[in-house]
Order: structure tokens, then sequence, then C-alpha cells
């Protein structure tokens, strides 16, 4: 329909990704490789793309890489993170408990960063 038709500055950024997914999707891959997804979108379709993530996780056992800067989403993505600093993975291990208890001094610094860490 209209939305197929659409130019990518016609839609939203939720759109957009929803999208830029259903087009990743097409050759049914095992991997998803997922870079920065959930950037300059709202709180609201941020947690959209992420719960459509999950589900395509679940349900098609695909498995997701996801870059991000942002630890909120790692912490909500969970399953396994790895830290990387200047191109080099500095700490992994599952995400509650490597943001929860960093080992590596980089990882601490980059939890203590985040909004409302010092509450």
């Amino acid at each position: 329909g209209r939305i197929a038709r659409s130019r990518p500055h016609e839609l939203s950024g939720g759109l957009r990704q929803r999208a830029a997914l259903a087009l990743a999707l097409c050759g049914d891959p095992g991997l998803l490789v997922a870079d920065e997804p959930t950037t300059a979108l709202d709180a609201l379709v941020q947690a959209e793309v992420l719960d459509l993530l999950a589900a395509l996780r679940a349900e098609q056992g695909l498995a997701l890489l996801l870059v991000t800067h942002d630890l909120a989403v790692a912490r909500r993505v969970g399953g396994t993170v790895a830290v990387m600093r200047a191109g080099r993975i500095v700490e992994t291990g599952p995400a509650g408990q490597v943001l929860a208890r960093p080992a590596h001094p980089f990882t601490a610094a980059l939890v203590a960063a985040q909004p409302g860490a010092g509450r």
C-alpha cells in the first residue's frame, strides 16, 4: 500500500526501522546484525523495535548481534554483552552482571556516565 510506495523521508523513524528490518529478514538469515537500531527514536518506538527484535529471536531462533552505545538498550536486550574500547573487547559476560558489577575500569566508567547513574 501507501507505505510500500513511500520514500524514506516520508516515513517516521520507527517505520523506517521496521522497513529496514523487513528487508534484512527477507532472505531468512540466521544472524541479524543491528547497528544502533534504536538511535534517534523516541522511547515508545524504541521499546516497540526492541520488542520486535526480541520476538524475532524467540519465534524464529534468530541470532542477534546488536551494536549500541546505549547501555539501557544493552541491558534490556540482555544476553551476552561485549564492551569494546579502541576496537578491542575489554569485558564480556551476561548483560545484567556486566552492567551491574563491571569488572573493567572502562566498563565501570561507561556505567557511571549513564544518566541517573549517581542515584
